[in-house]
């Protein structure tokens, strides 16, 4: 009998064993893993996928791939291009447009004339020697231009008014150019000036009928072409052109500093000149002074 209960304890013994022994493994297999190392081991099964995935650089550049950053920062490059190409462009209209215009009414003054008066700008700067059209020398410059007519019919002198030398700056008729300007010694030096009166861009033979009075501090004198037929000086005036293409020559010593000299200058085609004709209808002309100093003490 006790033989057969051990026999009997061992065989419980046995399966109690055969029975935990399951029990064991199943736990051990079903034990639950941390999170953080099952994110982790996803996220590496996926690069790990993505890299398998992924082209090579040759085979991105074999079927024409190309990255994403570089294809935006071309597209900017693109807009900036063209954006600058249209400022460009649009600079370029106006740079043109003021060319034009600036060419435009230098053709404008050299074919229908104009009068300038002007002085060296460097006898300006290092002698003082200044023009203006007020006494007052409020504006000063190196260069005056005066308005002038157009449609120019002929008078005779003695139509002008007898105060045509006391306004100042442009003052003109319909049928003359006036204009009154002052010359000033600013500078500390004595000196002597002279001044020059020209033309040019004559057409039509009109200086034959123009007629130029100079106005200097009150006194005026009258400067005409001589005859046509070369007999002498016209009636009407005081002196004759000094040559084909200057009227009057001007010199002035001992223009000392704080000096002022007043011109009027008076231009008209003289209805009673024999060659005041239509044969001048049309005739255009330039005219100007230019003043520069001589000599200094």
């Amino acid at each position: 009998m006790a033989e057969v209960k051990d026999a009997v304890s061992e065989e419980k013994i046995t399966e109690n064993e055969s029975s935990s022994a399951p029990e064991t493994e199943k736990t051990e297999t079903e034990k639950p893993q941390k999170p953080s190392e099952s994110k982790k081991k996803s996220k590496k099964k996926k690069k790990n996928k993505a890299d398998a995935e992924a082209p090579s650089p040759e085979e991105a550049s074999q079927y024409g791939m190309t990255d994403v950053l570089t294809l935006r920062r071309g597209a900017k490059e693109v807009k900036k291009y063209a954006v600058m190409r249209r400022l460009c462009a649009v600079l370029a209209v106006i740079l043109i447009a003021i060319i034009t215009v600036v060419y435009a009414v230098s053709y404008f003054y050299d074919k229908f004339g104009s009068f300038t008066v002007k002085i060296d700008k460097y006898d300006m700067v290092r002698q003082g020697l200044s023009l203006s059209e007020t006494p007052e020398f409020d504006r000063t410059t190196s260069r005056l231009n005066a308005d002038i007519v157009y449609d120019m019919t002929n008078i005779s002198g003695e139509d002008l008014p007898d105060n045509i030398d006391r306004v100042n700056g442009s003052h003109n008729g319909n049928d003359y150019i006036a204009y009154t300007f002052y010359l000033a010694n600013a500078g500390k030096d004595t000196i002597t000036y002279v001044g020059e009166m020209y033309m040019e861009s004559i057409s039509g033979n009109v200086d034959e009928a123009i007629r130029v009075a100079v106005y200097k501090n009150g006194e005026k004198t009258v400067y005409g072409k001589t005859k046509s037929n070369g007999g002498g000086m016209e009636k009407d005036c005081d002196k004759e052109f000094a040559s084909a293409s200057v009227v009057m020559y001007e010199k002035h010593e001992d223009f000392e500093p704080g000096a002022q000299d007043k011109y009027t200058v008076v231009i008209w085609l003289e209805g009673n000149d024999p060659d005041c004709t239509d044969e001048i209808v049309g005739g255009q002309m330039k005219m100007g002074i230019n003043f520069k100093i001589i000599e200094d003490t």
